[in-house]
């Protein structure tokens, strides 16, 4: 049933809820209990985003602030139907059920990490986008002689160090099954465990940290750009530090 048809009373807030481990916002009553109809929730990505979906009430979980949301707040938006993507899309979605983002909420950060070899191993090179409500930062980075692994991974360990103070939430994209499951689903490491040590150290000093896996060279604009600036650093053999541009908030 399309969310255009369940007919929610307007008045009802929206509540931050947690959808396969992303921050949402799910059409509560006026006590925070989340309306369900045919088991399905409506849901919102972000503040005023324009589009509302749906979500099985089974996959929503508590989010850590559980704040409400006043339906005026969060905008007026209109029904989007999911249906299989055809042959020719190329963005791909995440983990969270959504497409992958290009802006964030105060309070969230989002990074896109991306490593490149040349040879594997060869001389290797990251690149990462860093993302806040306020600001994006890319760095491209030359590492010298390594695999694309260890690039992946460093790419992650440098937005980990680059986290700004006073955020809560770190969400990291990244085409890297392997760096999603070494440091985040418990897989055994062979190689590179000193690198893993490290960021896994780094990662427990941030308040949240989410692990999303994109698909690589399928057209999602952030995830391509970090792939820009890691091989980047490959051809040119050398590294340009975080560069910072401000970024206008949508209007209300």
């Amino acid at each position: 049933m399309p969310v255009a048809d369940l007919g929610y009373d307007s008045a009802m807030p929206f509540r931050s809820m947690l959808l396969r481990g992303a921050r949402v916002y799910a059409r509560c009553d006026a006590a925070g209990a989340l309306v369900v109809e045919q088991g399905k929730v409506e849901i919102r990505y972000k503040l005023r985003d324009g589009r509302r979906y749906e979500a099985h009430a089974r996959n929503l979980t508590a989010h850590a602030d559980g704040a409400l949301v006043t339906d005026e707040a969060m905008g007026t938006a209109e029904a989007v139907e999911r249906s299989a993507p055809a042959k020719s899309t190329k963005a791909a979605p995440t983990s969270a059920g959504g497409p992958p983002p290009t802006r964030a909420e105060p309070g969230q950060v989002i990074a896109y990490a991306d490593g490149a070899c040349s040879g594997n191993p060869g001389p290797s090179g990251l690149g990462v986008v860093m993302i806040t409500a306020t600001e994006r930062r890319d760095l491209s980075e030359f590492l010298g002689e390594g695999t694309n692994n260890t690039g992946e991974l460093t790419a992650i360990l440098r937005a980990a160090e680059a986290f700004p103070e006073g955020e809560r939430e770190l969400h990291v994209y990244t085409d890297s099954s392997y760096a999603i499951g070494v440091l985040s689903k418990g897989w055994k490491a062979k190689a590179n465990q000193e690198l893993i040590a490290t960021i896994k150290k780094q990662l427990a000093k941030l308040p949240s940290v989410t692990f999303h896996h994109v698909r690589g060279h399928r057209g999602v604009p952030l995830n391509e750009a970090a792939d820009r600036l890691a091989v980047l650093a490959v051809e040119r053999r050398q590294s340009q530090p975080w560069m910072t541009a401000r970024i206008t908030p949508p209007k209300a």
